[in-house]
């Protein structure tokens, strides 16, 4: 035991150590630090308490040389470090941090640490910084100039939050057999066949297929999805024309809901989603006869993913179109063996968001009328 520096704790010390090691989020260090003086203080050699809290011998002598010469805070605390000071200044990383937020230079897609490092050069006194320098520090600022992310950004207004709202009610109701919810949507998909015959796979070797591939062309898939039962269907078209649009919402009233006394739509708002497209398609009588079945309700504009048949689809695709599928022929017998075992399953979206929580999220943006008042 190193008697040189003997560690002995006072109440107030103890009871700080133990209540740091026992409540919130510190440093591994700084609890390995405080194990050390506690064990120190209980007597423990240097050899047991190295074992004990999975430290070097010389962490624990330069732990309580600290405790004894220092104090308790320390101990407890990072000593300096050797090595050279950092190069760029606060107000430095500040200006690297901006310039990495700003449009890069004529000529370039995106800021490159090379084009960085040169930029700052010419700003900065500096006669050069390393592009590892430039990594580091935006490293340090979670900022990768390099990367950008594709979305759609909504404009909040009264009718967002007016459509919004409406689609979260009608989730938020009780099934009911005469008024059902029914999602619909949309997607289209490539037929893709092979241009070698993959090789199957076998014991410690996955199966192999050939990176050529022959395209034949895409096809359609329109998407319904009973909000409050396991029921979904997907009907394959060429295209998703008016006409396509006309005859899914007849095959929705006339065969998948013949008993039901109006079936509600949520659906996106592209430009054959309409009653108009009804009347493009079928005789006048026919479509006004289909209409008064229907009560359609929009999303808003940039809000598909308030739509809940856009996460089946993504269950569709990872499920079943995940791979290479030649022929409009085999796509519709993929597709409808896997909505037969889908159904069958009992499977359903579990719908979390409603009105409620939407109120309290985003709150902020929604329009404020008192704001107008005064």
């Amino acid at each position: 035991m190193n008697v040189r520096y003997r560690v002995d704790l006072d109440q107030p010390e103890r009871d700080a150590l133990t209540a740091l090691l026992r409540g919130g989020k510190h440093p591994a260090r700084k609890l390995k630090r405080a194990q050390i003086l506690l064990a120190a203080d209980a007597g423990l050699s240097d050899a047991a308490i190295a074992a004990t809290v999975t430290v070097g011998g010389s962490t624990v002598y330069r732990t309580k040389r600290r405790f004894v010469e220092i104090g308790l805070e320390a101990a407890l605390s990072e000593e300096p470090r050797p090595g050279a000071e950092r190069k760029l200044t606060g107000k430095e990383e500040a200006l690297l941090v901006a310039t990495a937020c700003s449009s890069p230079p004529p000529g370039c897609a995106r800021w490159t640490l090379e084009l960085l490092a040169n930029e700052f050069v010419k700003l900065t006194a500096h006669e050069q910084v390393s592009r590892e320098t430039v990594r580091r520090r935006l490293a340090e600022n979670d900022l990768k100039p390099w990367r950008k992310d594709m979305w759609c950004i909504p404009k909040i207004d009264a009718e967002y939050v007016a459509r919004m709202e409406d689609v979260l009610d009608l989730y938020a109701e009780a099934s009911d057999p005469a008024r059902p919810v029914v999602c619909f949507d949309e997607s289209p998909t490539q037929l893709v066949g092979e241009v070698r015959q993959p090789i199957p796979a076998e014991p410690g070797r996955p199966e192999r297929y050939d990176y050529e591939y022959k395209r034949n062309g895409t096809a359609n898939l329109f998407v319904f999805l009973d909000a409050h039962r396991s029921w979904r269907k997907v009907k394959v078209t060429e295209r998703r024309t008016a006409d396509d649009f006309a005859h899914c919402m007849r095959d929705l009233v006339d065969v998948h809901y013949p008993e039901a006394d109006c079936i509600r739509v949520v659906l996106d708002n592209l430009s054959t989603h309409t009653p108009a497209a009804l009347y493009q398609a079928l005789p006048a009588e026919e479509a006004r006869r289909i209409l008064r079945r229907l009560e359609l309700h929009y999303t808003p504009k940039h809000a598909s993913w308030l739509n809940m048949v856009e996460i089946e689809i993504g269950v569709l695709r990872g499920q079943c179109l995940d791979r290479r599928i030649e022929s409009r022929s085999r796509l519709v017998a993929e597709v409808e063996a896997w909505e037969r075992r889908r159904n069958a399953s009992g499977a359903r979206i579990n719908w979390m968001f409603s009105t409620e929580q939407a109120r309290v999220k985003l709150a902020k943006a929604y329009p404020n009328p008192t704001a107008k008042e005064s």
